[in-house]
């Protein structure tokens, strides 16, 4: 794939769509503890969107504030948050015991988020193409040791879900994060970003899944 500011908006644009869609089956299905995740795709598919002005802005083509603002609002999705985001959404999905896990591995999160943020807020969000891809300057203090809690969490969380299609979303995850490092290193986050973004296309499935006896919802009785 040729990563470009057309195929970044375009690939956000059908994962956003995608995302919205989980939404609405998450709520069909009367599973609201879901909605934080099935939410994930929109959040993804929107992180691509906000690259794709991201690449406008290194050809030149957008105000240098809307430039800043752009590669500040890609970082803020891709560190900070979604180490955060993605453990807590499937702690609020999943039932019994796992959920102290799920637990510890939030509060993991928000420990590796807060210097993603305060770096974030400290130093200009840089953003330089490498051939086909992104590599992103943020001066993040201790980048291994916080690169292994980033993938810990949220890799970590979706594989000891307990749930089938979760863990086979954290195992493409995880691979796709080896392959990443391997054959795009400076640009790693923003191609890790991507493949999550696509794979978390696997939601749409399993927002709207209702374990076997689990009944359905009355307006689905109804109909």
């Amino acid at each position: 794939m040729c990563w470009s500011a057309q195929a970044d908006a375009v690939a956000g644009g059908l994962v956003a769509v995608a995302g919205v869609a989980c939404l609405v089956r998450a709520h069909r299905a009367g599973r609201p503890e879901r909605l934080p995740l099935a939410a994930l795709p929109l959040v993804l598919g929107m992180h691509q969107l906000i690259e794709a002005l991201v690449w406008l802005g290194t050809d030149g083509g957008l105000p240098d504030g809307l430039a800043g603002a752009a590669r500040t609002a890609w970082a803020v999705v891709a560190l900070p948050l979604l180490p955060v985001l993605v453990p807590a959404a499937v702690w609020c999905a999943t039932e019994g015991p796992r959920r102290r896990l799920l637990a510890a591995l939030t509060l993991l999160g928000a420990v590796v988020a807060a210097p993603l943020a305060v770096a974030i807020g400290s130093h200009p969000v840089g953003a330089t193409v490498h051939g086909h891809t992104l590599g992103y300057a943020v001066g993040i203090p201790y980048p291994a040791l916080l690169l292994a809690g980033y993938l810990l969490v949220t890799v970590g969380s979706l594989l000891v879900s307990g749930d089938r299609l979760l863990g086979r979303l954290g195992l493409l995850t995880g691979a796709g994060a080896a392959a990443c490092a391997l054959l795009w290193h400076l640009a790693f986050v923003s191609t890790w970003c991507a493949l999550a973004a696509l794979t978390s296309l696997l939601l749409l499935q399993w927002a709207g899944h209702r374990p076997p006896g689990r009944p359905a919802p009355a307006e689905d009785r109804a109909r």
